[in-house]
């Protein structure tokens, strides 16, 4: 089926039409991804202080626990009751949410199943209400994104606009606080290189603000962190900001390493699929009793960081411990985000450098917690391959957009230093790798070029022809010393009458007592389809396609019986093989 896109040839009024329809669209889907932001906060919540803070007694910030022991039990349940829903309901709901839209949008058309994000939200608030060290972006991501795809299957919209509208629901600035970057990390995330998808940036800015506003009515835009105001004090810095990316860029390899190793592990397991959450639980839960910083995400370890200064010790053993427990988490299947986690590791390591620099070099060191709020776009930068998206995305968080030059040192840096390894896996190296654009860029090529240029090439061969009275003999031997599946049958005059293809040939040599009274208008097919010199090489494959037929007759544009050549889809790949070629280009060309 050919992608339908916003020509450019349309009118004015009508690709006006097209663009306020898609835009109008991309606003529903922002209310609906508030909404579900919404809804998915409160359940969060008020799972978390039944559970966590009234049944267990812990306090975020308190460091301590009344009941460590239902602390340590919480994550198994949370793995079972989550686990079951997604198993029995809808299984591409487990994991972190974002890897999925980004496969939907590369390889599956766009399509998300209704169930998905009903079932993504309820899991992952289990997941954090529960205790699981777990973030909220995936969920939040998957809800627009499910929501936009099922919008846009049911108003017949193209494929196109269903992936537009599937992405620009995926993004996360609702509930980060963060709409700009929200928009922009929908763009950027779908690629390892630094690349964007151009096309969604409108469309995802349009869902992100209407998506942040209506959150903002019910929760308002407080930041996510209160920060004193930081500033870059001058190149000297770059230094200790330089040692801050090469640990941060360790640290995030290590996060998608441990992450990945940890889901293959139980990938393998020999056990029910619902038993692998409850396991991942279990492992949580043991954390939890020791630590009780292991549930949730940790951004108020974030905040106590960029106020003050933990012991370096204690910073070390919860990093340790979130890339742990938040691999067994949702590795082991259950649903949850990784962006909330990595925030936190990331400003932790910051926490850390930042603290070894002001005590050994305090006249080149900016304040420790300047290093944590760098430290945070560093490490998520080179986790996710989103460099641009992430130091936007921290300055909204944060408020302070004067550490833009030491956050853009790190991130590059880190994103440099680990680009090939990233926590979505279903990220494409780049653009013109995706399948949604080698479909765009063939039929951009083919619909430039006419079959008048397959039969000017070189290299084609002129049409071999067959006479109307030619015997069954006769057209086997011209079969036999040519590779063209079909001959054109022509009158003592040179009219096309006809044409016969290897199918009707093989259908003769099998009647063998009729075989040698046979001849070529016998066998002909007088009203196969045919092609003209003018129509495009995408008309043609479309029509080669639809005929089920490897090669076509070509004849004049204004008189049908006067033969000019055949092309088959060789011919066409291999024009437009070379056109590529003489353009300055190599590709692989895919197979048709």
């Amino acid at each position: 089926m050919k992608i339908q896109t916003i020509a450019p040839h349309l009118i004015p009024v009508e690709r006006a039409q097209r663009v306020g329809r898609l835009l109008v669209l991309c606003a529903i889907v922002g209310v609906v991804s508030g909404i579900g932001a919404i809804a998915f906060e409160w359940v969060t919540e008020l799972l978390k202080h039944v559970l966590l803070f009234r049944l267990a007694g812990y306090e975020p910030g308190e460091h301590a626990v009344q009941r460590p022991e239902i602390l340590a039990v919480l994550p198994i349940l949370g793995g079972l009751i989550g686990g079951a829903l997604v198993v029995r309901f809808a299984p591409t709901a487990e994991g972190h949410g974002t890897d999925a839209a980004i496969d939907a949008y590369h390889h599956r058309r766009g399509l998300i199943p209704w169930r998905v994000p009903v079932v993504k939200m309820l899991a992952s608030a289990i997941t954090l209400g529960f205790g699981g060290s777990a973030g909220r972006e995936g969920p939040i991501a998957q809800i627009g994104a499910g929501f936009g795809s099922v919008m846009a299957t049911r108003l017949q919209l193209s494929v196109h606009e269903r992936r537009l509208l599937m992405i620009a629901g995926a993004g996360i600035g609702a509930i980060f606080r963060a709409p700009l970057a929200g928009a922009l990390f929908s763009a950027e995330v779908l690629y390892k290189e630094m690349d964007l998808e151009f096309e969604v940036i409108v469309p995802a800015m349009i869902s992100s603000i209407v998506g942040y506003s209506v959150f903002t009515l019910q929760y308002g835009s407080v930041r996510l962190f209160d920060t004193p105001p930081f500033v870059f004090g001058g190149p000297a810095e770059l230094l200790p900001y330089f040692a801050l990316a090469l640990v941060v860029a360790a640290g995030s390899k290590l996060y998608v390493v441990a992450f990945y190793q940890t889901r293959a592990f139980f990938q393998k397991l020999k056990v029910p699929p619902l038993a692998k959450p409850v396991i991942g639980g279990a492992v949580v839960g043991t954390f939890a009793f020791v630590l009780p910083e292991t549930p949730g995400a940790g951004y108020h370890l974030v905040q106590e960081a960029i106020s003050g200064r933990p012991e370096v010790g204690f910073l070390v053993g919860v990093v340790i411990v979130k890339i742990v427990a938040t691999s067994f988490t949702v590795g082991s299947g259950q649903s949850g985000g990784v962006f909330g986690p990595a925030i936190v590791i990331g400003g932790l390591l910051g926490c850390i450098v930042g603290t070894f620099f002001n005590a050994y070099l305090p006249e080149m060191s900016a304040p420790t917690g300047a290093f944590v709020i760098v430290g945070m776009a560093g490490f998520f930068s080179g986790a996710a391959n989103t460099p641009i998206s992430t130091i936007i995305m921290v300055s909204e968080m944060t408020g302070n957009y004067d550490l833009l030059v030491p956050s853009m040192w790190v991130c590059v840096i880190a994103f440099l230093l680990v680009r090939r390894s990233t926590l979505y896996v279903s990220q494409i190296d780049q653009r013109t790798n995706s399948p949604v654009h080698l479909s765009e860029m063939m039929s951009t090529v083919l619909d430039r070029l006419t079959v008048r240029d397959v039969l000017d090439d070189a290299e084609h061969e002129a049409p071999a022809v067959v006479r109307a009275n030619a015997t069954l003999p006769e057209i086997v031997e011209c079969f036999a010393g040519s590779h063209h599946s079909v001959f054109p049958v022509v009158d003592g005059d040179g009219r096309l009458l006809g044409v016969i293809d290897d199918e009707e040939l093989r259908i003769a040599i099998s009647m063998e007592d009729l075989g040698g009274l046979l001849c070529a208008r016998d066998l002909m097919h007088p009203r196969l389809p045919v092609l003209t010199p003018s129509q495009s090489l995408l008309d043609a494959m479309h029509i080669i396609v639809a005929s089920r037929r490897e090669e076509l007759v070509v004849v004049a544009e204004d008189d049908k019986t006067k033969l000019i050549g055949t092309v088959s889809r060789r011919d066409l790949v291999a024009t437009y093989d070379h056109r590529l070629r003489a353009d300055g280009t190599n590709p692989s060309v895919p197979a048709v």
